[in-house]
């Protein structure tokens, strides 16, 4: 992740709106997790390192985005893009983890290339890795 220092500077960087890093609680009554902000709830390396089909992406900058590193109040993102319009060499996560140095050395980020599957449809992690942090809390608009 980015220092916090660099953070607000860096173009990779968003300030998003604290409410969507929310890690939410668990309820038992309801037996699910409540509060839960959408770019929290896309976290996937777990998925992915398990050759599963990731969980829902969230949207910015009008595209789909996958978390797959939380950190208090920050989190790391890649962004999904269809096979047809990655130009790059692509892998899985059991191929990349084989290629060991190279993978973790890769300037656009270990996932950049890798795919993944997401409500049936194949999609690719494009780097490098993009953060996310808390900025303002968004105000809804009456109109």
């Amino acid at each position: 992740m980015t220092k916090q220092t660099d953070i607000k500077s860096d173009p990779k960087c968003h300030a998003v709106d604290p409410d969507r890093l929310a890690a939410g609680q668990w309820s038992h009554k309801s037996n699910r997790q409540i509060g839960e902000g959408d770019i929290h709830a896309s976290y996937s390396a777990d998925r992915i390192g398990m050759g599963k089909p990731v969980r829902k992406p969230f949207r910015f900058a009008g595209g789909l985005w996958v978390c797959v590193g939380c950190s208090g109040k920050s989190a790391e993102a890649y962004r999904l893009s269809r096979p047809t319009e990655f130009a790059g060499e692509t892998f899985d996560y059991g191929e990349r983890v084989r290629n060991g140095r190279a993978g973790r050395s890769d300037p656009n980020g270990f996932y950049h290339g890798m795919r993944i599957r997401h409500s049936a449809q194949d999609y690719i992690l494009t780097g490098p890795a993009e953060t996310f942090f808390e900025g303002e809390r968004e105000q809804l608009s009456l109109f």
